[in-house]
């Protein structure tokens, strides 16, 4: 208790003493501190606040409602890291969703079933990761449109299985490669005339078509300029309109024609048609024209605010799936977290 001698001390604001009498401060002058010292608080954040998202030296100023997905080609799989540890990285390092590969050997595979693709599709919804997707390299040792009649059958064969696989995995999306005229990679394929390319192409999406209805898959048609086949959106329109069916849409992979051409052109073009999307970063500096040429996402010349910008116009709100081949040797984990710190500036989220 004050004595006598020590009477208890007036308030006084940082800008000076409130008229008030005696030893309390007015109603009013209390009222006009606390408002005060509300707003000096309140501008102090929102100038940190500005400071921290709109700063584009940092990330994207607008926030955009893309998802943020990665494929299963950059973790060590299966040497290194298996499928449910694949599944909580991908979780632990904040993407929404995983696209999963299918092969000839591994957990998508032929030797495999719905039992075990309704087990997978459960541990993702235990983990709280979805399948953005399911994606395979098997079109190209078995392309729908090879002029070996055994290798088209095999790939017919394959698509069914994958679109059944998407299906039990719980996901609508699976990419489709359509045809290829070329293919650099194989020294012993034998080009295919683009006419007929063509022609065996849409025969082929023709048959998958009514089982991928049924079982409600997309058959996303992807865009690769290294397979001399669809080279322009206008071809791709055509093809994938003319099957007149909402189940053939397109997967539109950003870095497949970024060594001739612009990705944020070709999205403006074909709209609502992108089912789905890979992102690979790209260098036009190298000569390379190998899967060599492709980057971690930012290390590129990719135009990524125009690119997510052009999404974002045509109403995209869906996967964008990150498609790298070469995990990192050492601690692997850390393409998988810079991957999606990167995403998050490129979509605009906290960083």
């Amino acid at each position: 208790m004050p004595s006598q001698n020590h009477p208890t001390p007036r308030l006084t604001a940082p800008w000076g003493t409130p008229a008030s009498a005696g030893n309390e401060l007015s109603r009013r002058s209390a009222f006009k501190l606390a408002m005060g010292a509300a707003g000096l608080a309140a501008a102090g954040t929102s100038a940190t606040a500005a400071q921290s998202t709109k700063d584009p030296r940092k990330a994207s100023p607008k926030r955009y409602g893309m998802k943020k997905s990665i494929n299963q080609w950059a973790f060590p799989y299966p040497e290194r890291m298996n499928l449910r540890e694949c599944l909580q990285l991908a979780k632990d390092a904040g993407f929404d969703g995983i696209e999963l590969n299918y092969d000839l050997e591994n957990d998508l595979s032929p030797k495999h079933g719905p039992k075990e693709y309704q087990k997978i599709r459960k541990m993702a919804d235990d983990i709280g990761i979805a399948i953005s997707g399911v994606c395979s390299f098997l079109f190209w040792p078995y392309p729908l449109t090879s002029n070996d009649p055994a290798e088209r059958a095999r790939g017919m064969e394959l698509a069914g299985l994958m679109t059944e696989a998407a299906h039990h995995l719980g996901t609508e999306n699976l990419l489709v490669v359509p045809g290829a005229v070329h293919m650099p990679w194989r020294e012993d394929h034998d080009p295919t005339p683009n006419d007929v390319c063509d022609q065996r192409a849409r025969a082929a999406i023709g048959k998958l078509l009514p089982t991928a209805e049924k079982l409600k898959v997309h058959l996303n048609m992807e865009n690769i300029f290294f397979n001399g086949y669809l080279l322009s959106p206008a071809e791709m329109i055509q093809f994938v309109d003319g099957f007149s069916s909402e189940y053939v849409q397109v997967h539109f992979d950003t870095g497949n024609i970024m060594l001739f051409q612009f990705p944020e052109h070709w999205i403006r073009i074909l709209g609502r048609r992108i089912r789905n999307v890979h992102l690979k970063e790209f260098t036009k500096k190298g000569t390379d024209h190998s899967l060599e040429t492709f980057r971690p996402l930012l290390d590129g010349t990719t135009n990524w605010p125009a690119v997510i910008e052009a999404f974002d116009e045509t109403g995209y709100d869906g996967y964008l799936t990150f498609e790298y081949f070469h995990p990192y040797p050492h601690y692997p984990e850390a393409l998988v977290y810079q991957t999606s710190d990167s995403l998050n500036r490129m979509l605009g989220r906290s960083v």
